[in-house]
């Protein structure tokens, strides 16, 4: 029997939890459908239940039919997507993470101040796109060394020019450090934001304290989820086998063979429900609860529910 060692904190963070609030109070107070433009966060168990009370997940804003109430997703949305849904009459609400909404506003802020935007984030990531779509930028890939990164044209620039850096919110902490580092080498007066959230910071660094105590670690949670990903690598960086998992169908038994202590984390966008499924699949002899940072950060609705 192994005993399985819990991270804390895990699971919903404050932005995470508004954003399904958002969607839940558009059904109860105008009902369905209500049409969510992206998944309105990364959990199939979380968006599933969301579409059994009549949300409808789209991945473009032209899916949604005119006059319709959409939620954009809490990743953020480009200007595009509102001039899009402007044009086909639809009712937006915004469930944009505040902290996102931040990034946004450095982008714009940075952009007339005269200072050249570097983006560090992941490409094609749903926050990177909406993102990127504020001001013009070029997007560093954290995970990748710069002078491997094919962005040569675009950052042919002096080392005395005025640079801006920001990120996107779900980075592994020290992938960004090592990439705004590299940025600091080759623009040494660079003005640098450091936009990682409170919660993302919070979980890899229980995983952290954790790795060293356990076996093996399971993060529960969806392969698109940035901040998921992202504790799995923290894990093995620290040199303890990781896996990430929907949920207790996905627990491969080999993980566990000669295991006496697994460790479990969820990230930002897990409910906790699928952390006790996988708790009950292992039948532990005894769990353990690691203390971690207290988070009592909270998000009020957008203005239009109030």
């Amino acid at each position: 029997m192994v005993e399985v060692v819990l991270s804390s904190p895990r699971g919903f963070c404050a932005g995470v939890v508004r954003a399904i609030d958002v969607v839940e109070e558009c059904l109860q107070r105008f009902g369905p459908p209500v049409y969510v433009k992206h998944q309105i966060v990364h959990n199939p168990y979380v968006v599933a239940e969301l579409e059994q009370k009549g949300a409808i997940t789209v991945e473009e804003v032209d899916e949604v039919p005119d006059g319709s109430l959409v939620v954009f997703s809490a990743h953020g949305s480009p200007p595009e997507d509102f001039e899009k849904a402007a044009e086909r009459n639809l009712r937006v609400i915004d469930a944009v993470c505040p902290l996102v909404t931040r990034v946004h506003n450095e982008a714009k802020k940075y952009h007339r101040e005269g200072k050249k935007v570097l983006l560090v984030g992941h490409h094609g990531h749903q926050e990177v796109r909406g993102t990127m779509g504020q001001a013009p930028m070029t997007l560093i890939n954290d995970s990748a060394p710069l002078s491997e990164q094919d962005v040569s044209a675009d950052m042919d620039w002096p080392a005395d020019s005025e640079i801006a850096v920001i990120t996107q919110t779900t980075l592994s902490v020290g992938d960004t450090a090592t990439a705004i580092g590299a940025i600091q080498e080759r623009f040494p007066g660079a003005v640098v934001r450091n936009d990682i959230c409170y919660a993302t910071t919070n979980r890899q660094d229980a995983v952290t304290q954790m790795a060293g105590l356990v076996d093996v670690v399971l993060v529960i949670g969806a392969q698109n989820s940035s901040n998921c990903n992202r504790l799995r690598e923290v894990a093995e960086a620290n040199g303890t086998p990781a896996y990430l998992i929907n949920g207790p169908d996905e627990i491969n038994p080999d993980w566990l063979v000669g295991c006496q202590r697994a460790g479990i984390t969820s990230g930002a966008s897990t409910p906790e429900v699928l952390v006790e499924a996988v708790i009950d699949a292992l039948d532990p002899e005894k769990v353990t609860f690691l203390e971690g940072a207290e988070e009592d950060i909270t998000f009020t609705l957008p203005r239009e529910l109030r």
